[in-house]
């Protein structure tokens, strides 16, 4: 087994519509606004960007983000990641009662030094804290859309700016 390989799954029930959902998480330049552990997203081009998180674990993570896939038809926005860590993370936004489900999915390799170092001790830490920043990043989500404005949701903007860590990290 490699120890610095991750696998997240998360899933987060929203009282808003799937259009209004898929806008937020495809906007990554938002992302910082409402999610605490997305501590800076810099843009690199229309596809890509620059993005540092850091969670209750005092280290910063750095990655580049690619988009790999959006598609609002079909809910999913997927993107690559490479720096600290290397591989990617996947939204499906699908209709769920009377609101939104929101499937994260994310498979990392830890190329950061300090992780690696710490792959086998740190493991179950690195793993409650990914836990910690996804329920902190839902919580996030949930205050940024009720405190949006009712009606169409406005079409997505720049590259899907990653989680990090269900969030995906």
């Amino acid at each position: 087994m490699d120890w610095c390989h991750y696998r997240f799954h998360s899933r987060w029930d929203l009282d808003a519509a799937p259009a209004a959902v898929f806008a937020a998480l495809a906007n990554g330049d938002d992302y910082p606004r409402w999610w605490p552990q997305v501590r800076e997203v810099r843009r690199i081009d229309e596809r890509s960007g620059a993005a540092r998180f850091r969670s209750l674990v005092p280290y910063d993570l750095r990655v580049t983000v690619s988009e790999a896939h959006q598609d609002p038809a079909d809910g999913v926005l997927e993107i690559g990641f490479s720096g600290d860590l290397e591989g990617w993370a996947r939204w499906t936004v699908l209709p769920h009662g009377t609101g939104t489900r929101a499937l994260f999915e994310q498979e990392v390799v830890a190329r950061k030094p300090l992780l690696r170092r710490l792959a086998l001790p740190g493991r179950p830490v690195f793993r409650a804290n990914h836990a910690l920043m996804m329920r902190s990043g839902r919580r996030g989500l949930r205050a940024h859309l009720a405190a949006r404005p009712a009606g169409p949701a406005s079409p997505p903007a720049g590259p899907a700016s990653p989680p990090s860590g269900g969030h995906t990290v």
